[in-house]
């Protein structure tokens, strides 16, 4: 019981503190989006940005950490500390060069990757001249980022969650600052959020040094030590490289096809996926992090039982959070774009455009949350080949649906045609969510007690009085454009705290009590 208060506890301030940076950077969103508007010139930057954001999910959030965590929880219990430090340091020493290089690389062949990836601006070389021009900036973000990752992943796996929750929180006030401070001092506004981006990468990472100097564990650049544990991250890593950021290749597939589309497309889909990231970050992923290290300590403590019933808690929680969440962010999806962006240089239109594809998003919380707790199931095991080829085949799937649905668009004359991306994103995911679920059922490392039949009805259920009663009570668009921006933020918070009143209360009367929260021995 300690140990399960323990966890929760763990979940919620590295969720609270996340909720924090995630508040951080809707103000990031709006301050950009209000002061700088949704034109060709941020369509650029956020290409610029996405492409070593990519890397950033690669290593920050993705195959670095889940092949890293296990290894170093091995070592942390069942080695020396001397071992466990010659592995960090190692690893330190490898990850810099390698990050070095790909660094140098993304600065010289910038305009490569622009053409690759945003093949839709060389017919617009304002665009692209634009794009190339941050993209060098923004680019050796991903060395200082990576490295920061890997110091979060040393302090997590010491149940230090607060302080790699709330390092996010400089990197938005460095996007905040170089908005309002730095651009009406450039030529191109917009290039001070490059600077922005590699500013904060310095500052993140210099934020964690203290914290791991005070247990003993700060990194030392070193390229020999640990010979065996860093072939087996390698190993582990290589795989999952590919397996853990299906879902931001398929973001980078987005991005190219809406490099096509109307101008403001990329960044209408930016600013949907930020808010849909929004309870995937607070939840999805602050419980994948929080349950990575103790599912690969029970694996190697082989705790088979403690690790299907880490898996059910998170599972649940998990269908408690998303599906509520996913149906207020469809109904909400204009108010929320009304309320938060739509000042100054964000028009009616561009929210109108914006809440085409948030709606499509939205749709795929569930299976976006699932992905982020079911994954560790496999990486704790030191499995990353499964998720590899669940991965291929999600990614397939949404690049043939985003071509369809696209081509359908178009072919109708239907608006918002960067919507159909978004909705193929969705779609994907939920492939993806059912057969990583699928084959850890088949593997025996989730099986799942009785009652959940019972449980997902009563949340459905739930999930459909609050809709209603949302529908019912929500005014039209032309009354929030009729009220000031305090009385829309106002209104909106309102709306929400009673959608969730709604739910919870239908919740009791359905049976539902708090023992849902706990971790049954």
């Amino acid at each position: 019981m300690a140990e399960h208060r323990g966890l929760f506890k763990s979940t919620a301030v590295t969720g609270g503190i996340t909720a924090i940076s995630r508040v951080f950077g809707y103000l990031r969103d709006a301050v950009i989006f209000i002061f700088l508007g949704a034109t060709g010139s941020t369509d650029a930057f956020f290409v610029a940005f996405r492409i070593p954001n990519f890397l950033r999910r690669l290593f920050a959030e993705g195959a670095f950490s889940q092949a890293f965590v296990p290894v170093l929880s091995e070592y942390k219990e069942q080695r020396s500390q001397t071992e466990l430090q010659a592995l960090i340091n190692h690893v330190t020493g490898t990850l810099s060069i390698i990050l070095l290089l790909i660094s140098i690389l993304g600065v010289v062949l910038a305009p490569v990757l622009i053409y690759i990836f945003a093949p839709g601006f060389i017919g617009d070389s304002t665009r692209f001249d634009l794009a190339t021009q941050m993209l060098r900036i923004t680019f050796p973000y991903i060395l200082f980022i990576s490295l920061t990752a890997l110091s979060a992943s040393i302090l997590n796996t010491y149940n230090r969650f607060a302080v790699p929750a709330f390092t996010p929180v400089f990197l938005n006030l460095s996007l905040i600052a170089a908005t309002l401070w730095l651009a009406p001092e450039m030529e191109q506004p917009v290039v001070a959020l490059a600077w922005g981006v590699f500013i904060a990468g310095v500052v993140q990472l210099a934020f964690q040094i203290p914290f791991l100097s005070a247990l003993g564990v700060l990194p030392k650049v070193s390229l020999h030590g640990a010979k065996e544990g860093v072939s087996k991250i390698i190993r582990l890593m290589l795989p999952a490289i590919f397996g853990s950021s299906v879902v931001q290749i398929n973001l980078l597939i987005n991005t190219l096809i809406a490099s096509f589309l109307a101008v403001g497309s990329i960044s209408w889909l930016y600013i949907s996926d930020r808010f849909v990231e929004l309870p995937l970050a607070i939840f999805g992923v602050a419980m994948g992090t929080i349950i990575l290290p103790r599912l690969s300590r029970q694996y190697v403590n082989r705790s088979t039982q403690e690790f299907n019933r880490t898996l059910d808690w998170a599972l649940r929680l998990s269908v408690f959070i998303s599906i509520p969440a996913m149906v207020g962010l469809i109904m909400l999806a204009s108010p929320i774009l009304t309320s938060l962006i739509q000042y100054r240089e964000f028009t009616a239109a561009d929210t109108l455009m914006a809440s085409a594809s948030l709606k499509a998003y939205a749709l795929g919380l569930p299976a976006f949350i699932l992905i982020k707790v079911l994954a560790p199931g496999f990486y704790s095991r030191q499995d990353t080949k499964t998720p590899v080829k669940i991965g291929v085949i999600a990614m397939l799937c949404n690049i043939v649906l985003n071509l369809a649905f696209v081509w359908i668009w178009l072919r109708w004359d239907l608006a918002a045609p960067h919507a159909a991306l978004a909705l193929a994103t969705s779609l994907a995911a939920y492939l993806n969510a059912a057969l990583l679920f699928y084959k850890l059922r088949g593997s025996a490392a989730l099986q799942l007690p009785d009652g959940w039949l019972k449980y997902l009805t009563q949340v459905m259920t739930a999930t459909v009085v609050m809709g209603i009663a949302l529908l019912w009570i929500l005014p039209d668009s032309l009354q929030w454009l009729d009220w000031h921006g305090a009385e829309r933020i106002i209104a909106l918070l309102g709306f929400m705290l009673s959608g969730l009143v709604l739910y919870i209360g239908a919740l009791a009367l359905l049976g539902v009590r708090k023992n849902i929260f706990v971790l049954q021995q």
